[in-house]
């Protein structure tokens, strides 16, 4: 059976039954991410070791943004991680002094910038991130390539729920 959760607040005995089940699943869901965030706090301080060590770990991210996306400007780049501009700004301008990225003129629009890897940056996110896939590998050996599959694409249908209903 594919029940949903529903909120509507319809009576009944089977939908108190639903709610009841419903409420369990998310509790069990929220102790189970809460786990998983803190130990992923803690991997990701060690990954962005890996790329440099004076970077913080919520920088990690914007250098895979910028691998992924190419030259980008600020605040396409707070937008897509759903963080407001001067907290990006502070940590661009970390990545910039530890010449992990650069700014240039945006082409399209001088008075803007552009941001991208530098060249050592590419390689060194490069390097840490074929540590972490080595390190998700040997974690996970034991896993099914199903399985494996399934949570990726669960978890992704979980990050799209966010980006649609943010709190």
């Amino acid at each position: 059976m594919n029940a949903k959760l529903n909120t509507s607040g319809q009576g009944g005995a089977r939908h108190d039954a639903d709610d009841a089940a419903a409420d369990a699943a998310v509790e069990a869901l929220e102790q189970q991410l809460s786990m998983l965030w803190r130990r992923a706090r803690s991997n990701s301080y060690k990954v962005a070791r890996r790329v440099h060590p004076d970077m913080e770990p919520a920088a990690y991210g914007l250098l895979v943004i910028l691998q992924g996306e190419g030259a980008m400007r600020l605040t396409d780049i707070a937008a897509s991680i759903g963080v407001g501009k001067p907290s990006v700004s502070r940590q661009i301008a970390m990545l910039e002094q530890l010449g992990l990225v650069q700014k240039e003129a945006d082409p399209l629009d001088g008075r803007a910038q552009s941001i991208s890897l530098t060249d050592a940056g590419s390689r060194q996110l490069l390097a840490a991130q074929t540590a972490r896939k080595q390190a998700f590998r040997e974690l996970m050996e034991d896993w099914e390539v199903e399985d494996l599959t399934c949570l990726g694409t669960l978890i992704a249908q979980l990050n799209e729920t966010y980006i649609k209903d943010s709190w």
